[in-house]
């Protein structure tokens, strides 16, 4: 029991410590922390790999695109909180709302195809998931409540994908990013309001 505990361990001890650092990643972000950053950019590294070694390429490609944001939202959220002396949530109007909705089906569509052409598990449904992570990914770095909504139904689908991948510690993760999700949008709510623009 315990040697098959231990071989578990460090056969998937790239996934798990993924896991790890995504679990504090997300939580400092609930608490709209600024040490989320630089956590979550060790949890987008740690899954780059993990999702290319298990031929998901879209969501591989979308940790790339997913420091980029981080590093973002880092420099973004540092300039909020040297104006404002706090991490300030910001609405989000309904133009942005419906463009952010316009690129996840364009990019879904896109991407799909590309997918499909590099013989990608999950093609369609992987290019989706990917592209409305980078729409929610692009809110939460603009401070925009609305990134809990996206995360909490993207997050549930990428549980279904992951039990179907047999990545059962990502399968977990992913269910605790649902319980998170819902826990940064309840505290979102309470949060103070940014005067600055929405985008």
């Amino acid at each position: 029991m315990i040697a098959t505990v231990l071989h578990y361990l460090g056969s998937d001890s790239l996934e798990i410590a993924g896991m790890v650092v995504t679990v504090l990643g997300i939580w400092l972000t609930t608490k709209r922390l600024l040490i989320c950053w630089p956590v979550v950019l060790l949890a987008d590294i740690l899954y780059l790999i993990v999702f290319y070694q298990a031929r998901l390429f879209s969501d591989a490609l979308l940790q790339l695109f997913f420091i980029g944001f981080t590093l973002y939202g880092w420099w973004h959220w540092w300039r909020g909180v040297v104006e404002e002396g706090d991490v300030r949530v910001v609405p989000l109007s309904k133009n942005a709302l419906l463009a952010g909705l316009c690129f996840g089906v364009a990019g879904a569509a896109i991407l799909g195809g590309v997918m499909v052409r590099v013989h990608a598990a999950l093609p369609h449904l992987d290019a989706a998931l990917t592209s409305f992570s980078l729409v929610a990914s692009w809110w939460q770095a603009r401070k925009h409540i609305a990134s809990w909504w996206a995360w909490i139904v993207i997050d549930a689908i990428y549980v279904g994908e992951y039990i179907y991948k047999d990545l059962r510690p990502t399968a977990l993760l992913y269910a605790g990013l649902v319980v998170l999700a819902a826990m940064g949008l309840r505290d979102w709510r309470r949060a103070p309001v940014s005067v600055e623009q929405t985008s």
